[in-house]
C-alpha cells in the first residue's frame, strides 16, 4: 500500500515515476514471500483444533492490531516522503 501511495504521489507531484512497475512487482514479490513463510513455518499443535470457531461477527484484526498497521504504515509513508522529495539535500551522490 505505501509503494502505491509513493508511486502515485511521485507520479502526481515530480511528473516522474518513482518506483518502476518491475520494482513494484519486486516489493510485492518479497512482501508475499515473508507472509506466506510466516504461515508455512507455524508448527502445527492440537490445541488449535481444540479451539472453538470465532463468531461471524467478531472481526479479524483487532482494534490494537488495526492501530499498529496504520501507525506503521503512516511510519513509512512518512519517512519514504521525507527521502522523496529531500533525499538530495543530505544524501550524497556519487
Amino acid at each position: 500500500m505505501v509503494a502505491v501511495v509513493i508511486t502515485l504521489i511521485g507520479a502526481g507531484v515530480l511528473k516522474q515515476d518513482v518506483l518502476k512497475p518491475i520494482q513494484m512487482l519486486w516489493i510485492n514479490l518479497i512482501m508475499d514471500t515473508f507472509a506466506s513463510l510466516a504461515l508455512a513455518t507455524e508448527p502445527p499443535s492440537e490445541t488449535l483444533l481444540e479451539r472453538k470457531p470465532q463468531s461471524r461477527s467478531e472481526y479479524i484484526i483487532s482494534k490494537n492490531m488495526f492501530k499498529h498497521i496504520f501507525g506503521q504504515a503512516i511510519i513509512q509513508l512518512v519517512v519514504l516522503l521525507v527521502l522523496l522529495f529531500g533525499g538530495e539535500h543530505f544524501l550524497p551522490e556519487y
